[in-house]
């Protein structure tokens, strides 16, 4: 079922920030429709938020173009990270 709540703003800035997005979001109560309660959406926004982000796009809108947008994202984010550290890591060695 296709909810359609997330807001446009927060579907973008998630892109760019998507912790801060989240943070926002939760005290405009824009996360109050997804009942996120316990420990389990707090760990996640903590270590992993982008994978909170698309697993609250996924309930709102299921497999969407945002969907596929932020997968694509976080797939770059985290494919990309750890190379930057292996990069900077062999460069402090010499």
């Amino acid at each position: 079922m296709v909810i359609h709540t997330l807001p446009f703003w927060f579907l973008v800035f998630a892109l760019f920030l998507p912790r801060i997005a989240l943070l926002v979001d939760w005290f405009q109560g824009g996360l109050v429709q997804f009942h996120l309660v316990g420990l389990i959406p707090l760990i996640f926004w903590a270590l992993l938020p982008r994978a909170l982000v698309l697993y609250l796009i996924y309930l709102d809108q299921g497999f969407s173009t945002w969907f596929l947008i932020h997968l694509i994202v976080a797939l770059l984010v985290w494919g990309g990270s750890g190379g930057y550290h292996s990069r900077r890591r062999r460069r402090d060695d010499y």
